[in-house]
């Protein structure tokens, strides 16, 4: 194989993929049989079924139970807005962004128990291992289409037995981690946000509602109280359906 010359099986995936995005094989459209793809290609039969794997790897096609292989529905990404610190109505932050982007209908649902940081999040929230943190996780839904998860820990040494220990109850449950930790004393004053992807594991897809091998952006978001870690938390968001948008303020 020459330089800039295709394997033969990421050609004829191209090829298919060309028809996918073009409209010659519509959504809901069987994909060609791999004997079918090996007459017309001119391909081996593991060639074609190579070509078929890549294109269920990038979503674009879905295998049916006894049925065979399917173009799938591409959906329309829609936003997800993120923003930097503003003050709060008192609502949650995540339906007073939504309501301003595209979104708009956001709820969502949450629960809370008391766990131990494993090594990971207390370097995070700069704790020793096995720390108290209370561990909340959420489930994000746009119009009742789950859009998102995620999972916050906040160090107890910092919150326990205060009112505002419980981030979805008590006085200031469901408002912002600035405005709850503003109101025992602790000004938050730095968000550190890292946006990567990866491979969504199995009960995440299975919550949001997406494929086997499909795609999340993972946002890793921290907020500082001069520079000590008070909250960190996993944002899971499907790629193929979600952008998301920041908001920054020019000072």
């Amino acid at each position: 194989m020459t330089l800039g010359e295709q394997p033969a099986y990421l050609r004829v995936a191209s090829e298919l993929r060309q028809k996918i995005i073009n409209g010659s094989l519509p959504p809901h459209t069987r994909l060609p049989s791999q004997a079918r793809i090996r007459e017309e290609y001119g391909v081996s039969d593991t060639v074609a079924l190579e070509a078929r794997k890549v294109l269920m790897a990038e979503g674009l096609v879905e295998g049916r139970s006894g049925s065979g292989t399917y173009v799938r529905e591409r959906p329309v990404p829609r936003r997800i807005s993120r923003s930097g610190y503003r003050p709060s109505s008192g609502a949650n932050p995540f339906r007073q962004e939504q309501a301003e982007g595209e979104a708009g209908r956001g709820a969502w649902e949450s629960s809370s128990e008391q766990a131990e940081a494993g090594p990971e999040i207390a370097t995070r929230l700069a704790v020793q291992p096995g720390a108290r943190v209370m561990r909340t996780r959420y489930l994000f839904r746009d119009a009742g289409e789950a859009m998102m998860l995620s999972t916050s820990w906040e160090p107890l040494d910092v919150t326990g037995r205060t009112p505002v220990m419980l981030p979805e109850e008590g006085p200031l449950g469901g408002c912002g981690v600035v405005e709850r930790m503003a109101a025992i004393g602790i000004v938050v004053d730095n968000v550190l946000e890292e946006v990567g992807a990866r491979p969504g594991l199995a009960e995440e897809l299975l919550a949001l509602g997406g494929v086997p091998g499909h795609v999340v952006m993972v946002i890793e978001r921290t907020y500082y109280a001069s520079g000590r870690p008070v909250e960190t938390a996993d944002v899971v968001v499907p790629a193929d359906r979600y952008r998301i948008a920041y908001h920054l303020p020019v000072k």
